[in-house]
């Protein structure tokens, strides 16, 4: 009883405070009456009206500067994976290092392409990444982490650790990054 009371009593008062609230939906409303009368704004332009020039005054036009290079235009593993073009890596970071001994070890800008986009996939490079599912951790997403120490006692931190770690295994169950990256299209893991 008390809630049907209290309901009414809220209905009453907000037409009381705003009568026109339960009026929108009526076919009758007009805006314009409730707020004194006054139409709404309108913009009213010639037909005619033409297309202003601008001109540039004292501003110059620069060409955008241009991408940095691009190793490949993307790459197909021979399991018909498509990996897109890794570009140059920052020097310094994990991918330089990687990149660095994947020359070293003969193989090209498009296995360095494949490795990118598989370790982008596992860990974005990260060496601190840790798949609390699985227990899979560092840049190459080891399972478990610990065989790693296998490559070195700073498997825990070490990006280049973890980059000879990763290379190895890819190595020896793969053959090579193109390789791994089509079981991992295919399997969803490598």
């Amino acid at each position: 009883m008390a809630l049907s009371f209290a309901a009414s009593v809220s209905f009453l008062l907000v037409n009381v405070v705003d009568p026109y609230s339960g009026a929108v939906a009526s076919p009758h409303f007009n805006v314009a009456d409730r707020f004194g009368g006054q139409p709404e704004q309108t913009l009213d332009a010639p037909a005619d009206i033409q297309a202003q020039d601008v001109t540039r005054e004292a501003f110059g036009v620069k060409e955008a500067p241009k991408p940095p290079p691009v190793a490949s235009a993307g790459t197909f593993s021979s399991g018909g994976a498509f990996a897109p073009p890794a570009g140059t890596p920052d020097p310094g970071s994990a991918q330089a290092y990687a990149h660095s001994l994947l020359l070293s070890r003969g193989l090209g800008e498009d296995e360095f392409s494949c490795l990118v986009a598989l370790w982008n996939r596992e860990s974005h490079w990260n060496v601190y990444a840790h798949n609390s599912s699985s227990g899979a951790y560092g840049i190459p997403q080891a399972l478990p982490g610990s065989k790693m120490a296998s490559a070195g006692a700073d498997w825990q931190t070490s990006a280049e650790t973890q980059i000879n770690w990763g290379l190895g295994y890819i190595s020896g169950r793969y053959g090579t990054p193109c390789g791994a990256w089509a079981h991992s299209e295919s399997n969803g893991w490598y």
